[in-house]
């Protein structure tokens, strides 16, 4: 099933069953969406992320970034990064999205994917360093990207087109019963950045 942002509301559930998903579609302008592309494509510490497969290392061509309230840690495949201080756009963006959603969030991850042939596999956000059935907000700036859920179990799948300037909520049992990708396409030239904003959970002493 292919979802289009002005074929339902933001109080829909995308998903069937065990998980909530909420697509707001554009939450900017144009021009707001293209100010804050081009702002965080040069403002933030973009890297190579470097991934443990199979006892390889390997360096992806899209580039990642973490940033967060605190100094957290985040381990995925393998690495492990350490939180940058919020810069002025992420705070922005992150008090913006905190009012539309009702949700708090103390970090973010961002991805920039430079075209279509930079993607990302079937995977969760369900790792330990994170809040447990916690609310993901994901905001997609540049090229239009199909994005697409998957069932554990009943390899259900729903897909759905991320527009320039979009948000998108995952919360719940999503990350649990739910596998998510961006699948690579030659079609798209032009790059996207993917912000996701989550909560590291607080270790309380």
């Amino acid at each position: 099933m292919e979802l289009f942002d002005n074929e339902f509301d933001k109080s829909k559930n995308l998903l069937s069953v065990d998980g909530t998903v909420h697509y707001y579609g554009s939450i900017f302008n144009e021009t707001q969406a293209s100010n804050y592309q081009t702002l965080l494509q040069n403002n933030i510490e973009w890297r190579n992320d470097e991934l443990i497969l199979f006892g390889k290392k390997i360096t992806t061509k899209r580039k990642v970034a973490w940033y967060g309230s605190k100094p957290f840690k985040y381990s995925y495949s393998n690495t492990t990064k350490m939180a940058l201080p919020w810069t002025a756009e992420l705070l922005e963006l992150k008090k913006l999205i905190e009012k539309v959603t009702n949700e708090s969030f103390n970090s973010c991850l961002l991805n920039l994917y430079h075209n279509g042939n930079e993607g990302m596999g079937w995977h969760s956000d369900a790792e330990k360093e994170l809040q447990k059935e916690g609310a993901i907000a994901s905001i997609s700036l540049g090229a239009e990207r199909k994005f697409v859920f998957k069932h554990r179990k009943t390899k259900e799948k729903v897909a759905i087109i991320l527009k320039h300037g979009s948000l998108l909520i995952m919360k719940n049992q999503t990350q649990s019963h739910w596998l998510h990708c961006l699948p690579p396409t030659k079609r798209i030239l032009i790059p996207r950045i993917n912000l996701t904003f989550r909560s590291v959970e607080e270790l309380v002493k």
